[in-house]
């Protein structure tokens, strides 16, 4: 779930856009005006120039060229007025007048080409977020659930974090995970472990199986690149659980990730293991008997948050980490949605609207 605003009507907007244009357009007319009654020692008509100068910051090239042309001819008509329509000066401001026009519509021009391809850029990413980051149902299985994504960049759509859910046997399979990596290395690791985990989770393999089959998959894939420093420097952390429908528990794995939240009768409880796995890629090629899942008990009406660290590692202006845990106990809030929506506009002003690092946020509660 993203937080979005709607864009405004047509209607609006092009309100809004007439209300812009009688700016240039009044401003020619009260420069001529002026220029009429100050007499002939004052010249005004250069100022004609802003005209344009001002429509190029809402309009597009076409706007900007009608309303630069607007004033070549309000500087041709004031000339004529004025009876100095022949003379060097007037005509110099003429010329002057159409060469910023002509360079501010060049520039907008190519302003307009570059927002036309980052559009584009953006929509292309947005699919390939929701190809590679599945957006998670709200229910599954006796589970309801609410997840938050949020880029540190403020133009990027795709990071290192990653959850995923899969219904299974009797029972669902949840994974957040932190791709130690940067950039399009990070990215392809994050692809790559989601796609093991869908192939792999609804297959209903012992859990310790399937966190070894995720674990291979990011060390064979990291051994294939090698020669690749961006490759070795990447291994993901990870929180593997499953809930089964028909018992009050969560069987959890953890890879070095951060212990899950769990919300019960008003408290607040890591999920801490009591011995963690190595993150997933670290440390050679494993079986199933080098994990062991640890199980907690998880009630219905129980929540549980899975975060990644960027969420508890923010920090505010005075360097000061955000309180995860003192605010859930504090809002004692176990209604998934709301309850990620207020984390994500929390956290937001915990930073001032300034990430350092991408942030995962889910939240599941077991519904009667």
């Amino acid at each position: 779930m993203r937080l979005q605003h709607s864009p405004p009507g047509p209607g609006q907007s092009w309100r809004h856009r007439r209300a812009l244009i009688a700016v240039p357009v009044g401003l020619i007319v009260v420069i001529v005006a002026l220029d009429l009654l100050t007499g002939a020692d004052i010249h005004l008509g250069p100022l004609l120039v802003a005209a344009p100068a001002i429509t190029a910051t809402f309009g597009g090239p076409r706007l900007t060229a009608a309303i630069g042309a607007l004033a070549v001819g309000a500087q041709i008509l004031l000339s004529a007025l004025l009876g100095r329509l022949t003379e060097a000066d007037h005509q110099a401001q003429m010329v002057a007048i159409l060469l910023v026009s002509l360079f501010v519509v060049a520039f907008g021009t190519i302003h307009e080409r570059h927002e036309q391809t980052l559009v584009r850029v953006r929509s292309v990413a947005d699919v390939a977020q929701k190809v590679l980051l599945r957006p998670l149902p709200p229910h599954i299985g006796p589970l309801c659930i609410a997840s938050v994504y949020a880029s540190a960049e403020a133009e990027a759509q795709i990071g290192g974090d990653l959850y995923a859910a899969v219904r299974a046997r009797q029972g669902t399979r949840i994974m957040i995970g932190d791709v130690r990596g940067k950039g399009l290395t990070a990215v392809g690791d994050a692809a790559l472990l989601l796609g093991a985990f869908h192939a792999a989770a609804h297959r209903y393999p012992p859990l310790p199986r399937l966190v070894a089959h995720l674990h291979n998959t990011v060390y064979w894939d990291a051994a294939d690149l090698i020669n690749n420093p961006a490759a070795e420097e990447s291994f993901v952390t990870a929180a593997v659980m499953e809930i089964p429908d028909d018992e009050p528990l969560v069987h959890l794995i953890s890879c070095g990730h951060p212990p899950p939240l769990l919300l019960s009768d008003g408290e607040v409880t890591p999920l801490t293991v009591s011995d963690p796995a190595l993150p997933l890629g670290v440390g050679g090629d494993l079986s199933e008997d080098d994990y062991e899942a640890q199980t907690f008990p998880y009630r219905d009406g129980d929540l549980l948050l899975l975060y990644t660290d960027g969420v508890i590692e923010a920090r505010d202006s005075r360097g000061v980490f955000y309180p995860l845990a003192e605010r859930l106990a504090t809002w004692n809030d176990t209604e998934p949605r709301r309850l990620v929506q207020r984390l994500h506009e929390d956290l937001l002003a915990h930073v001032s609207g300034s990430l350092d690092d991408d942030v995962a946020l889910v939240a599941v509660k077991r519904c009667p």
